[in-house]
Formats: C-alpha cells, structure tokens, sequence
C-alpha cells in the first residue's frame, strides 16, 4: 500500500496543473505543504525536485510572484509562502526571501476586526473564517523565526487565540465556520456573529494551524494554552467519526441527508492526530490517525472512469457569503450541496502529509525500540 500511495503522489505531482492557471494561490499551497511534508519525512530529493519545478515558474527573479497584488487583501494568498520560507532556508536563493517579505508586508495594511485578527478577504469585511487561520498564522510565525522578529511571532499565537474564542461554540464543543463581527451577513447569528453549521473541512484547516504552530513554538503558557484546546478538540473528533474512521463533510450531523464522509477533512484530520501523537499531546491517538489514513486509501482512493486513481469524496469549495451569483447561507444542506471534485489538491495535500506523518511516527517508533533494546 505504501508503494501504491507514493506512486500516486509522485504521478499526481508530475501531472499537476497549477490551479489558476499559475496565479499564485492557496490552492497551489496545498500541494507544496505536501511536497514539502514528504522530503522531510523521506529525504527523497523527488519531492524538493517537484517542489522547486512547480515554485519556480511562479517566482520571478527579482521576488515577484506571478499574479499576486496586496491590494487584494487575500489571506489565501498567504498559504504558500510556507514554502518561499522553505526554499529561501533550503537553497539560500534571495528571490525566495524577497518574495517571503513581499507576502508578508500584505499583514502591514490587511484590515483586521476590532478584536486584532485579519479580515478573510476584502470582499469579506469585517469577516473571520476558519480557513484563514491555516492560510496566514503558520506562514506568519515561521516567517518571524527566518527573519527573527519575535514580536510577530507573539503576535501570530495571540491573533489564533483570539479567534479560536470567537469561533467557540460552547454547546458542540466545536468551533464554527465563521465569525461577522458586523452582524450584517444573512448567516450571522445577531448575538454570536457566528455561522450556523460545523463544516468539516474549516474546523480541519483550523486544527492544522493549530499543530503545526505548536510544532514551532517553545514551552510558554500561550503554548500551553493552545495546546489545551487543541487537545479538548481531539478527543471531540475522536467520538464523531463514522464506524470506517473518517468524518463527515457536516461533521456532527450523521442524519442529515446527503452528508456523506468527506476526504479533505479526514486527510486534515489524519494529519492533526498523528502529528499530535509525535509531539506528545494529550488526547492525542495516532490509531485514529491511522485508521483515517487507512480507510481514506481502502474507500476513497479508487480508479475513475479513465482507469486513472484518484482521490474521491472531495468537496470541491465551500464557503460564505455571496459568490459566483449565489448566495451561501451556511446551513448543513448548503455544505451537503456544494460540488464533489476527484483529486482536489485540497484533498490531496493533506493526504500527502499525513502519509508523512506516519513515515516519520514509525520513524520515531523505531528509534525508540532501537535505544530501549
């Protein structure tokens, strides 16, 4: 299986179009992320090599990026400078350091709600999403460590605080897809500015900034404060998988009809737990990691008409608000109604690093039989 895992990967990465037709994008992202997830864990130079390829032709040599505008205010955009952050260590190559500060010079002017954390989007005001969480405050304290500005690191854990308690929803013990600090959206509740649903994938986005800043950050009570919450939501998830071991796209609501087990949010969540197991925080089962991994390649990972195998049960985008001339309220039949998409990056990206993540659990495993023997 591990064989056939990898294999897809390496085709996957080989084939890759860029999403936007090489905009820079956070859907691009999500495949660096994963690149980057399997040369760490592996070593394999095929990875660093797709990796670089697929930057490269996004990457001018004086720091630009292809298609990317800070006027745009798009908190997306931030995803993939993970990986300029990466290549600049990596390869020492000051373009990928320019292009790094170019992205980060966007949080200087990028609105913010009264409460400090970023606006979503311009075309989303006064608006917090999950999603976003991901996109910007990873990027945003690994950029402080390269250019060694503590200050934004300390910045970046309180902004992910913060709005952790104004997504809270104290009843589920879940957090919802997004907050409207204005009450104007349709889908905002008037006394919470919250969003009615808990859609999988957002609290999925979520709970991976949450690991991989508590992955960079050292031993201080706002770490420790993360780390609590991060692990109350495990031990949620843990009781609101299906009986296969992967969660549902509206993931507390198994008889709403049309929800379905959804592959993004179950390679997020795969990622999470195992990654947690390694860092050793409470609540934290890698068997239930390994067995999303597992059922994700045994239901989900399957031939298409073409005989070509791809990833299923991918929501292809889902969100707030109005877009493309509809209006998106938020419910659980809007999430069960948006559009599946086969080998969705989203879902592939994360897939790929929670393969990663088990390499380097069973890894770890190893080197600690080998010093106890």
């Amino acid at each position: 299986m591990t064989a056939r895992l990898t294999d897809y990967f390496d085709a996957y990465a080989a084939d890759y179009a860029p999403y936007k037709g090489g905009a820079w994008c956070y859907e691009d992202g999500c495949l660096y992320r994963g690149l980057i997830a399997l040369f760490e864990a592996t070593g394999e130079q095929r990875w660093f090599d797709h990796l670089k390829r697929l930057i490269d032709k996004q990457v001018s040599a004086s720091g630009e990026l292809a298609g990317y505008t800070v006027e745009e205010y798009n908190i997306d955009n931030i995803l993939p400078g993970r990986a300029l952050v990466t290549l600049a260590r990596q390869t020492g190559d000051e373009r990928y350091r320019k292009a790094a500060h170019l992205l980060a010079r966007q949080f200087d002017t990028h609105p913010r709600i009264a409460a400090g954390p970023h606006w979503h989007k311009l075309r989303y005001p006064h608006q917090v999403w999950l999603d976003g969480l991901y996109m910007a405050l990873p990027f945003k304290l690994d950029y402080a460590a390269l250019v060694r500005r503590p200050a934004l690191a300390d910045e970046s854990v309180q902004e992910l605080l913060t709005a952790l308690d104004l997504t809270f929803d104290t009843a589920s013990g879940l957090y919802r897809h997004g907050y409207d600090e204005s009450r104007l959206q349709s889908w905002a509740d008037k006394e919470t500015g919250l969003s009615p649903a808990h859609w999988a994938r957002s609290i999925g986005w979520m709970a991976m900034a949450m690991i991989d800043m508590l992955d960079m950050l050292e031993p201080a009570p706002a770490r420790d404060d993360l780390a609590a919450r991060l692990s109350a939501l495990l031990s949620k998830l843990e009781t609101l998988r299906t009986e296969d071991g992967r969660w549902l796209q509206v993931i507390d609501q198994p008889g709403l009809a049309g929800n379905y087990a959804e592959s993004s949010a179950t390679a997020m969540f795969a990622y999470v737990f195992l990654k947690a197991a390694r860092l050793q925080l409470t609540q934290a089962d890698a068997s239930v990691g390994l067995q999303a991994l597992d059922a994700l390649q045994q239901l989900s990972l399957r031939p298409n008409q073409q005989g070509r195998t791809v990833l299923q049960d991918i929501c292809c985008v889902a969100g707030l608000g109005g877009f493309d001339g509809h209006y998106r309220d938020g419910t659980p039949a809007y999430y069960v109604s948006e559009v599946q998409r086969d080998d969705d990056i989203k879902g592939v990206g994360p897939l790929m690093m929670a393969y990663a993540e088990q390499v380097v659990g069973a890894k770890t495993a190893l080197t600690k039989e080998t010093a106890v023997a």
